[in-house]
């Protein structure tokens, strides 16, 4: 694992660590665009809105595994760089067994306080049966959900992104395979859909469990090994709640956006759900390669190697950027082709193609955000990349959204992101030179 880290080229390192990180993003994102397809061809725009509505609450229970698994790996990728190696192996134990708590509180919640979290959603009379449909099946699993993104991530802070590539893409491939089934054959509609995403959760959750106690000689999986002290704790927390809230900023923006979008009809909500997914071609490949570089930021970082720090950085910034243009670039030329995959209806097709457009414009800016925030998260400074985290789709985006509505009606709501981005990556900039890393300060 040192001779990865420490010794192998920058190049090399990068490739090893991201690239299984982004092939299993890339199947994540076939189920998305497969699920997205099922769910659209039931022909039913209040349906399709339902699943959208609902679908948050999916990304909130993310948002909630990232705070052990985003921390947790934070935290362990700097011991490991220090040579700390009992300590990360504590605490990985810690982060293996607090997440299932977190998930058994998460779901006494939602099934608890299912009408009130419905209607923040945005579920209206139309859409409200399918849109609880989803949201129950999905509350009952959270536990798995919320588990999953500890082991997933923890994984790789000791070089086994292969072997956590393989549990998300075994359990993908089985979501890919029971969603037509669940939906179709077995007649269960947005509920199918909510089902096939849990019953592969768990079957990934099993094999990541099983990589951890067969393949890992630093990481741990025992009770026993799970004490570690309050600091200990709270940079975990401080690092992961930061982390958290991007995926609960995303689930806020687009409940904001569908809630906004439900005056011009089920129809638009539908299409804004669909140029979601599709814009997520971008989104996740960034995603993996920045998530996938974090964990040789954070060892780089604790062993104060300023010079393959900086270096690592750069790269980062260059791949993720090159990438993202790439990308917007097609996705803008082929909006229409791509709306029109999964619903051929001429108005949402149309109103599709604008949202995925304006959706891509800014999504190489929110990339070179995106490596600032998780470079911010490898260091343990959690004030900046919880500042970026809330902003982007937080903060200035409802904002921004709360603005454009009323003075420009639809085509502000539409556009409300991309503003949202372009003010976000000024404040990255900002914090990037207030908080840029001074390696003869560091105190570990």
């Amino acid at each position: 694992m040192n001779e990865l880290f420490e010794h192998t080229s920058i190049k090399r390192a990068y490739f090893t660590l991201a690239l299984p990180v982004v092939l299993s993003m890339a199947v994540t994102l076939i189920y998305n665009m497969v699920d997205t397809f099922f769910v659209a061809k039931t022909g039913n725009p209040d349906l399709v809105a339902g699943v959208s509505q609902g679908a948050p609450i999916f990304t909130l229970m993310i948002a909630l595994g990232d705070i052990f698994g985003l921390g947790g790996s934070s935290v362990i990728s700097r011991l490991f760089g220090e040579q700390r190696d009992k300590l990360a192996r504590l605490v990985s134990g810690y982060c293996f067994y607090a997440p299932i708590i977190c998930g058994v509180i998460v779901t006494a919640i939602m099934v608890i306080f299912q009408n009130p979290i419905l209607h923040l959603l945005g579920a209206s009379p139309s859409t409200w049966k399918y849109a609880r449909e989803y949201y129950l099946v999905i509350a009952w699993g959270a536990t798995f959900v919320i588990f999953g993104l500890s082991p997933t991530n923890i994984l790789r802070t000791e070089g086994l992104a292969v072997q956590s590539m393989i549990a998300s893409m075994v359990g993908t491939g089985i979501n890919i395979v029971l969603n037509p089934i669940f939906i179709f054959t077995c007649g269960l509609g947005a509920a199918g859909s909510a089902l096939a995403t849990v019953t592969s959760t768990v079957i990934g959750d099993i094999l990541m469990v099983y990589y951890l106690r067969t393949k890992s000689q630093k990481l741990s999986t025992s009770i026993h090994e799970t004490k570690i002290s309050w600091k200990l704790q709270f940079e975990i927390y401080a690092i992961g709640i930061p982390a958290s809230v991007t995926n609960i900023m995303a689930t806020f923006a687009v409940a904001m956006t569908n809630r906004y979008l439900i005056a011009y009809g089920a129809d638009s909500v539908a299409a804004m759900g669909i140029a979601m997914k599709a814009n997520m071609i971008i989104n996740m490949i960034m995603v993996g390669f920045a998530f996938g570089a974090q964990p040789l930021i954070g060892y780089v970082y604790g062993a104060k190697d300023e010079q393959r720090f900086n270096k690592v950085v750069k790269f980062d910034i260059q791949v993720v950027a090159s990438l993202a243009i790439i990308l917007t670039i097609i996705l803008f030329i082929f909006a229409p082709h791509v709306i029109r995959i999964f619903m051929s209806d001429p108005r949402i097709v149309t109103e599709g193609a604008l949202m995925l457009r304006w959706l891509s414009i800014s999504t190489t800016l929110a990339g070179i955000i995106l490596v600032f925030t998780t470079m911010f998260q490898s260091m343990g400074k959690a004030t900046p990349a919880f500042w970026l985290s809330f902003c982007r789709q937080g903060l200035i985006f409802g904002v921004t959204i709360s603005i454009l509505a009323k003075l420009f009606g639809y085509t502000g709501i539409v556009a409300a992101q991309a503003v949202a981005d372009c003010l976000t990556f000024i404040l990255a900039l900002i914090f990037y030179w207030l908080y840029r890393p001074h390696f003869d300060k560091n105190r570990h």
